[in-house]
């Protein structure tokens, strides 16, 4: 997925001890539910699994269900062993990295667009003048 999209959140992280890196992208609908999910996981195999779970669990949910999927649910439904817990983690790690990044360019979009428009009419000109301003707070 276009990582600069306004609908898309990108998660990267890594655990550099073993070498797992996980790339996890979601797409999200105007009404906040995950709509598609995209994983590339470089690492062993408890890894990929953590990934492609994740992505089958969000798919559907709001970004708050999402927001509350604990990496210990990933490892008792993968069977994960002690040792592989890492790579549970870093998924639960992902989604809230991919969240985030939703959230963070959501409120920057948020902010270019806010403003307001001064209308004033003008008796004597017999004219209305419109002046848009954006970013800034309203006159004293």
């Amino acid at each position: 997925m276009p990582k600069n999209d306004i609908d898309v959140g990108t998660g990267l992280v890594g655990a550099p001890a073993c070498g797992d890196v996980m790339k996890l992208q979601i797409r999200v609908d105007d009404n906040g539910i995950i709509s598609d999910v995209k994983f590339k996981t470089f690492g062993c195999g408890s890894a990929i699994a953590s990934s492609s779970y994740m992505t089958e669990r969000v798919k559907g949910l709001s970004i708050e269900e999402a927001c509350k999927i604990k990496n210990t649910e990933i490892a008792k439904e993968l069977a994960l062993p002690p040792v592989k817990l890492h790579c549970s983690m870093l998924a639960e790690d992902a989604i809230r990295s991919a969240i985030h990044d939703y959230r963070s360019k959501r409120s920057k979009l948020q902010q270019k667009s806010s403003g307001f428009i001064d209308v004033s009419h003008s008796p004597v000109a017999g004219e209305t003048i419109a002046t848009a301003h954006s970013n800034q707070t309203l006159p004293a």
